[in-house]
């Protein structure tokens, strides 16, 4: 038993017996695709194909299940006045499952700004078991009105990560890829407050110590790697929100304690390459996953070198992926790609000048694919907003070259953070 072990006494067995009659062995599938782009064995663990297409379950079933065998008043005791979370997705259809199995009322706050999917499959999950609470603009305001309403409610509590019977039951998802697979040389989990990482990463560690285990982060939400940077986990002033399964502004003390000695290496996917990742999951095998679940694919460019002629393990957290998000998701990937290029551009102020700029500078595959002036009132006089996509990433250097030979006045506004999250 490791240190850690000792410290928060983790039992991946007891959690795996709690959840054998409930949760799935999800496959670990031979990726021949990846495996050929990157020169070695790529394996996924598949937990998009969860009960709840989510590893979440595993953690939420498996403290509920440890509250109620511990109760010395009997079955239930423990969970009499009902249970409470916070969440935004995964955690709350991991719960809300929970509750209709173990039939304990339960409470649900998610945040206003939550998709109607998520609300509706977290109801569909929970049955009358469940109530859903909407409060708040994000997570953090959600989930402290969920802990507040549990004290005063007399209610427990149930973390999406920060507790160890959470991480022992996520660590479940490292038993399984041993069971199939005793020789991994690196496992790449996706991180977000860090309970997926830590347990399989700990059950993965005293199973074969010389596997390498590589956490991913969004770009946009750098929460662990500022903890482990910092010494401490601290408190993001600000986060890009997109991929939400893995994007909290602070990670778990328990789970920083945990990874900060665990993992070999924290690296960080920006969201574009997410989503191309998603995309080519879903156009090359038939594979739909949410952002979160395509983080630990991405990463694997950042290691080509490292990985060649190894087994590699990338564990795909979940595909509660909303449909209405898709043109988002295909816009990011475009301009991650270079292929997609947002502009200003002050046309002069005389006839045909829009029309020498579509003959003139356009190359023949260029597309506009927007275009509106900015001004309210005397639109022509102001510049316009113009998207472009292109063939090519070389071809907007092109486009560029031909801008400033006919003395078009521009802006490329992909480069201004700021200025591109104003206008676009």
């Amino acid at each position: 038993m490791t240190a850690t072990e000792q410290k928060i006494q983790l039992d991946f067995a007891a959690a795996a017996e709690r959840l054998k009659s409930v949760v799935r062995h999800t496959p670990l599938q031979y990726n021949q695709n990846l495996s050929d782009r990157f020169g070695c064995n790529v394996w996924l663990k598949r937990e998009d194909l969860q009960l709840v297409r989510s590893y979440k379950i595993r953690g939420a079933y498996n403290l509920m299940g440890h509250l109620l065998q511990r109760s010395p008043l009997g079955p239930k005791a423990e969970l009499m006045k009902g249970v409470v979370c916070a969440s935004a997705g995964n955690h709350a259809q991991g719960f809300a499952f929970s509750c209709r199995k173990m039939e304990v009322r339960g409470v649900v706050f998610m945040p206003v700004t939550t998709p109607r999917q998520k609300i509706k499959q977290t109801r569909m999950f929970g049955k009358e078991y469940v109530e859903v609470e909407l409060v708040g603009d994000n997570y953090d305001a959600c989930s402290a009105a969920a802990q507040a309403f549990a004290q005063q409610n007399g209610m427990t509590f149930i973390p999406p990560f920060d507790h160890a019977r959470i991480i022992e039951g996520q660590g479940t998802v490292g038993l399984e890829i041993f069971a199939k697979l005793p020789d991994p040389d690196f496992v790449f989990l996706p991180v977000g407050g860090g309970g997926l990482a830590s347990g399989v990463g700990t059950c993965l560690k005293n199973l074969r110590p010389q596997v390498k285990i590589i956490g991913v982060e969004p770009e946009g939400a750098p929460s662990m790697s500022e903890a482990i940077r910092t010494g401490q986990p601290v408190v993001l002033p600000e986060i890009d929100r997109f991929i939400d399964g893995a994007a909290v502004k602070r990670v778990g003390d328990l789970t920083f304690s945990i990874c900060k000695d665990l993992l070999d290496d924290v690296v960080l996917a920006p969201e574009g390459q997410v989503c191309s990742v998603i995309l080519k999951l879903y156009n090359e095998e038939a594979i739909v996953v949410e952002p979160a679940g395509a983080l630990s694919i991405a990463a694997l460019h950042q290691y080509a070198d490292k990985i060649k002629g190894k087994n590699v393990v990338c564990v795909v957290s979940g595909s509660n992926n909303d449909i209405d998000r898709m043109p988002e998701i295909k816009e990011r990937s475009l301009i991650f790609e270079g292929l997609k290029h947002y502009f200003l551009i002050r046309f002069a102020q005389r006839p045909g000048a829009l029309k020498e700029f579509v003959n003139n500078v356009l190359g023949p595959t260029d597309d506009i694919t927007r275009f509106e002036y900015i001004k309210k009132t005397k639109k022509e006089s102001g510049p316009a907003l113009v998207g472009i996509e292109v063939q090519r990433p070389a071809d907007n250097e092109a486009l560029k070259r031909k801008m400033w030979i006919y003395q078009i006045d521009f802006t490329e506004i992909n480069r201004d953070d700021k200025l591109f999250g104003y206008l676009v």
